[in-house]
């Protein structure tokens, strides 16, 4: 390269520089100074949630606000489309009208489908928020997700949100086809896949998912459904990008009314008491 290309390709001193936005964020890396609100680190101490703007902690299976947020803003734009297929009481819904993304939403459970309608703007509803009562393991359900698609004008959505039940830990309803009401781990875990699957296929090439798991102990055994699920997500065809380890002390229900109790079954049992859970960051390649 010449000395006269090279100043060529220099900006001209008062010219406006267009910014360098990620193909996948609104996010211009050169810019990097400006996010201190958005977090790069592994390791997300959470003091308490986010009950601002319509979140509530009345739902012992929403997973914290925080995590929409940080991840929303990391790999969506403004007007993407995110597809939530474990919707519980909507906290990616209310994330989506906060920070003007769209969402597509599948929830098992009739009575919360009702509740995350009501939490959401009207003016919104099925237009830029679209709410589905529905079994996301079935390709019926998928189906339905396509049409909602096609009347927003794309096939894909541009983000994946997976927040299944830890299998049996908490019993989330008395619908069999609930996956907290799995039979047995291998149930738990081909349920889960068959939903993994219906999004990876309706995930646009290129683009991201987010898995938020933890473990459970059973008969005095460690059970690491995380990375059972990290092994059906790669079997699928994800491609692991990141794994966060995200603390859930003061975010859970019930455990911390008992800290006594829990310390002394760890000390009697030789266990140690979560105090953590995974948001794991996949890619469709």
């Amino acid at each position: 390269m010449t000395r006269g290309e090279s100043e060529h390709r220099r900006p001209r001193p008062g010219a406006k520089r267009r910014p360098k936005r990620l193909p996948y964020s609104d996010i211009d890396p050169s810019r990097w100074r400006e996010y201190d609100h958005i977090w790069t680190d592994s390791l997300w101490l959470i003091e308490a949630r986010d009950r601002s703007g319509g979140h509530r902690f009345d739902y012992h299976g929403n997973f914290v606000p925080q995590i929409a947020t940080q991840t929303f803003l990391r790999y969506t734009r403004e007007d993407d489309i995110v597809l939530d297929l474990f919707l519980g009481a909507g906290t990616s819904a209310i994330e989506a009208v906060r920070l003007k993304r769209r969402l597509i939403g599948v929830e098992l459970q009739p009575d919360l489908v009702g509740t995350v309608r009501d939490r959401i703007p009207p003016t919104l509803l099925d237009s830029r928020i679209h709410i589905l009562q529905g079994d996301s393991t079935l390709a019926a359900t998928s189906d339905r997700v396509r049409g909602v698609l096609a009347t927003m004008g794309t096939p894909h959505v541009q983000l994946l949100v997976l927040h299944p039940p830890y299998h049996d830990i908490i019993p989330f309803s008395s619908d069999p086809a609930d996956l907290s009401n799995a039979p047995n781990l291998e149930a738990f875990l081909d349920r889960f896949e068959a939903v993994a699957r219906h999004g990876f296929d309706l995930l646009a090439p290129g683009r991201f998912a987010v898995l938020v798991i933890g473990d459970k102990y059973a008969r005095g055994e460690l059970v690491p459904l995380s990375f059972y699920c990290l092994e059906r997500m790669q079997a699928i065809g994800f491609r692991p990008k990141a794994i966060v380890v995200k603390d859930i002390t003061g975010n859970e229900i019930g455990k911390g009314r008992a800290s006594n109790l829990w310390r002394y079954r760890a000390l009697a049992g030789g266990f140690y008491i979560f105090k953590h859970e995974y948001v794991m960051i996949w890619r469709k390649p």
